[in-house]
């Protein structure tokens, strides 16, 4: 790589922490001051917060994105014998946690278009076994999810949001986690709202089942040492709610950022033939997690961005149906033809709050000269 080469880091930490040192180090002096370190009043405040923002009655904190889905699920008492539709075109963790409860994940196709979970696919999936289903708001793209709650509605399903990735995506309005009984977060240090480790939350309208999810994080106690059901150990710690109060306020404009950064690579990459761009760059409610292309030539493109110091990433590489842990599923390849296609062609550019006019003028004009 040349030394004048500008460096592209896929995603960049340091550089959104840089700008709150000072108020992230206190929030973390405070909490060692109080000892207040699993639970506690931070964690209580930010789950109030955090609901608050997204539009939900009740926040509840959990240890990671997965045991928010899988807490979220068996509070609504899925379990074994039961089906949950989930998407072929996710983060294993969606279907992972559909498995801890003991059902069975029963995969559909996604839309060529959105890469989004097809309304149509979910429909012809129900069986008289099916309990639930997981629509995923993938990259901070809202999915179909008015069409979804329509169609879980005519069947009697519970819908449970997963939004690891949509931290603050709406549609007409409403924040994605808070159209279904439940919504689910992840606070991975790389998200659009991160902690410094693991972290989830869940949001729903419900207090009998915020209730009961309080119960099950919490080694299904209802006070110290009286359990009530039987339950697991997934709290979110009260260092993690302080950080991640200091940086929720920030959220708004953050998500701002990256969707005027995604608005400078569409009108960038427009017209380029062979590359295909995001489905909603202008939509208001798409929050950028990530910024996902497609190209025929993909593994050419990541390294020739590569020898220009531009790091990518690919979301996902190898679907869950074809994954060794769910060959007891019995897809194989072509069971989900979408899908498929994605794997092979889809590739993530670096997207963050603070990516600078030089780096995305760098990213571009790699980019347009390996296509070219």
């Amino acid at each position: 790589m040349s030394s004048t080469t500008v460096a592209v880091p896929f995603v960049d930490l340091h550089a959104q922490h840089q700008t709150l040192s000072a108020q992230l180090q206190a929030a973390f002096a405070g909490v060692l001051e109080r000892s207040a370190f699993v639970l506690g009043e931070e964690v209580a405040t930010f789950e109030q917060e955090f609901a608050s923002f997204i539009g939900a009655s009740h926040g509840i904190g959990v240890g990671s994105g997965l045991d928010a889905l899988r807490l979220a699920l068996t509070a609504l008492g899925v379990g074994h014998g039961d089906e949950v539709i989930v998407p072929a075109n996710t983060y294993i963790a969606t279907a992972l946690a559909v498995s801890a409860c003991g059902a069975r994940p029963v995969l559909v196709d996604a839309e060529e278009r959105t890469f989004g979970m097809n309304p149509e696919a979910l429909e012809a999936a129900i069986t008289p076994r099916t309990k639930a289903v997981i629509p995923v708001h993938l990259y901070g793209q809202p999915c179909a999810i008015e069409a979804i709650m329509r169609i879980a509605k005519r069947a009697g399903l519970f819908v449970v949001e997963d939004a690891c990735q949509a931290h603050g995506a709406r549609v007409a309005g409403t924040g994605c986690g808070a159209f279904g009984d439940a919504g689910c977060f992840s606070f991975y240090p790389s998200k659009n709202l991160g902690a410094a480790g693991d972290g989830g939350m869940i949001v729903t309208g419900s207090h009998e089942l915020a209730a009961r999810i309080k119960l099950l994080r919490d080694y299904g106690q209802e006070k110290k040492y009286h359990h009530v059901v039987k339950g697991f150990n997934s709290r979110l710690d009260g260092v993690q709610a302080a950080l991640l109060r200091v940086k929720l306020p920030h959220l708004a404009r953050w998500n701002e950022q990256r969707a005027g950064h995604a608005r400078v690579y569409d009108r960038a990459f427009a017209g380029i033939t062979g590359l295909g761009l995001p489905a909603a760059v202008d939509a208001p409610g798409h929050i950028y997690h990530l910024y996902v292309v497609r190209l025929a030539q993909r593994d050419a493109l990541i390294h020739a961005l590569a020898q220009r110091g531009v790091q990518t990433g690919i979301h996902y590489p190898v679907p869950i149906h074809l994954q060794p842990a769910y060959a007891d599923l019995g897809y194989g390849p072509g069971a989900f033809p979408v899908t498929e296609r994605l794997s092979r062609t889809i590739v993530s550019l670096p997207m963050y709050p603070e990516l600078i006019a030089a780096q995305l003028e760098h990213t571009i004009a790699a980019v347009v000269e390996a296509v070219k």
